[in-house]
């Protein structure tokens, strides 16, 4: 629920005679904006749509007071962190991931809640249509193009069977892997997946399936993407080249190629549709946002590793990336 200022009014007589109705001091000073913005796990993606998010926020409303949640993985916290959120009386909420997003929208009945790197909010049951936003919730979708990323792979290296890890209990993820599984159906490529609950079942859920895949592909499954370091230790021994949907995340790791969105321009598009919302504009009249601008979307090359894994990477590709790992170093284009 926004937050409306009720001003009461005193009048007061100046030496002149003439009258004035001004503020009471007392109440005159508005409350500042309160925002709760809740990711389901810290990661380098997450951690930069957050940024974003309260950047473009703090233009419009420079005294603007964030709580931020950290869910780690589990739903109950989630679920915790929204009944926080609804007894503290925030003016809005941000749902980064599609299990916090979810908490919320079940919490928050009647304040305003932002979806964002949600993949499908109509499969997560959070609005009806991708046309317009439900009574008090619309946001922004990270759909990601799963059979362009694994094709770009399978174009570099001759890939005949495809490994991948998903949180069998996170809708976005699911998802996903449904479109990765049919993805290769098409390429004509094996599809071998394991499913994880959490973090610390990552890394051996790669090593269950290491001896069986010519390449892993990693979605924006968040609970995976945080244990992205287990997944590339483990590739980078056995010499699998990674295709990873998050490019935010792949810098840091033993990533061969990394294609998808930057997350800290989705976290500043769905701060804008946050003022948009504060300043009054109903939630059911701004349909889903989705990230199509070529400008939105990165590609992420380490060449480093390519010449480890003996796969050349053409020029003309090396030229459309935006980052390159190369002699050790990052290297922004």
């Amino acid at each position: 629920m926004l937050f409306l200022c009720v001003f009461s009014l005193s009048t007061f007589t100046f030496a002149s005679g003439q009258t004035e109705s001004v503020t009471s001091s007392q109440d005159e000073m508005a409350k500042p904006i309160k925002i709760g913005i809740t990711k389901i796990v810290a990661h380098p993606a997450l951690d930069a749509l957050e940024q974003g998010a309260m950047e473009v926020i703090l233009e419009s409303y420079p005294d603007a007071q964030f709580d931020l949640q950290n869910a780690n993985g589990d739903m109950n916290t989630a679920s915790s962190i929204a009944q926080k959120f609804k007894a503290d009386k925030v003016d809005l909420a941000i749902g980064i991931a599609t299990p916090t997003a979810q908490a919320l929208a079940n919490t928050l009945k009647t304040t305003p809640v932002l979806y964002s790197a949600v993949t499908d909010p109509v499969d997560a049951g959070l609005v009806d249509s991708y046309d317009k936003g439900g009574a008090y919730i619309t946001g922004i979708s990270d759909m990601t193009p799963v059979k362009d990323q694994i094709a770009l792979l399978a174009s570099l290296t001759e890939i005949k069977t495809l490994g991948h890890i998903y949180t069998s209990s996170e809708a976005n993820a699911v998802r996903l892997a449904e479109m990765a599984k049919e993805a290769c159906e098409e390429l004509g490529i094996e599809f071998v997946e394991t499913t994880v609950t959490n973090s610390a079942e990552v890394k051996q859920a790669v090593l269950s399936i290491i001896g069986k895949v010519d390449g892993i592909y990693i979605s924006t499954d968040n609970t995976v993407v945080s244990a992205l370091s287990a997944v590339s230790d483990v590739t980078t021994r056995a010499g699998i080249p990674i295709m990873s949907a998050d490019p935010s995340s792949a810098e840091e790791n033993q990533i061969l190629i990394a294609w998808g969105f930057d997350y800290y321009k989705m976290g500043q598009a769905a701060g804008r549709m946050a003022v948009e919302v504060l300043g009054g504009k109903k939630t059911a009249d701004i349909p889903t946002g989705f990230m199509t601008s070529v400008e939105d979307i990165d590609l992420m090359i380490n060449l480093d590793l390519a010449a480890e894994l003996g796969i050349t990477i053409p020029a003309d590709l090396q030229e459309k990336a935006a980052t390159l790992v190369k002699n050790g170093e990052i290297i922004k284009q």
